[in-house]
């Protein structure tokens, strides 16, 4: 319990009471990440079926992505904006220095503009009665991508990305693609397994091709894996159940 305590501190801000009461990182929690997932999901899905009495679906999509990020406290999409950043580097050096830099580039600022639309689209363009199962799946797909992509590609630098790897369990990424893979065949199917399919495959490619451009993967590199896969979930969740 120590663990799931460390991964809900970790991947949220709600506050959990009591002190730190062990060293090690979000690493040795990494099998937790998907339970965390399945509680922003459930939130989300709440919120969802709140704003959908109230507003119309546009404007309950972009209130449901607006508390998704709050309760996550934006960690994943600051991982995006400094890939996005990163890639107008010349070469591996300067394009980590890029993503290491505090502020945010013009690619970083104009993509996460571009993806938060994307998301909220996608959101928006889910028919209601799938909805709630979309969102609660979401983030668990998404949380469940991290250990997986750490343990299949090398880490890069001594950042966040080389401690997770270090503290990640051999069996971690097989529990959390086992959790996710429950959850998508409880809410949605063999439609939730497809959308599983694609985000982990965009997440892999996505890592493929960072490690290609950095020379491994670091922590923005895992916060951008779980934004795509994300959207993934949701943009898959999109077409084959499109509102109406």
């Amino acid at each position: 319990m120590t663990r799931l305590v460390i991964a809900a501190r970790y991947l949220t801000i709600v506050p959990i009471p009591g002190a730190a009461t062990s060293r090690e990182g979000p690493g040795a929690a990494a099998a937790w990440f998907p339970v965390i997932g399945l509680a922003i999901g459930v939130l989300l899905a709440l919120v969802d079926r709140v704003t959908s009495l109230v507003f119309v679906p546009l404007l309950g999509a972009l209130l449901t992505v607006t508390a998704w990020k709050l309760v996550t406290g934006g960690l994943h999409l600051d991982g995006l904006a400094d890939c996005l950043d990163g890639l107008v580097g010349r070469d591996p050096a300067h394009r980590l220095a890029i993503m290491h830099d505090s502020r945010i580039g013009a690619f970083g600022a104009i993509g996460l503009v571009l993806f938060l639309l994307l998301e909220i689209a996608a959101v928006s363009g889910i028919d209601p009665r799938a909805r709630g199962d979309a969102l609660v799946l979401a983030p668990v797909v998404g949380r469940a991508m991290p250990p997986i992509v750490g343990r299949v590609f090398p880490s890069v630098g001594r950042g966040h990305g080389a401690s997770f790897r270090t503290e990640l369990g051999g069996a971690a990424p097989f529990v959390a693609a086992a959790l996710a893979l429950v959850v998508a065949g409880l809410t949605m199917g063999v439609r939730g397994v497809l959308g599983l399919v694609i985000a982990a495959a965009l997440a892999l490619a996505f890592a493929a091709f960072m490690t290609r451009r950095l020379g491994g993967v670091n922590g923005d590199v895992h916060g951008a894996v779980v934004e795509l896969s994300e959207v993934a979930v949701l943009l898959a969740a999109a077409a084959a159940h499109p509102a109406r």
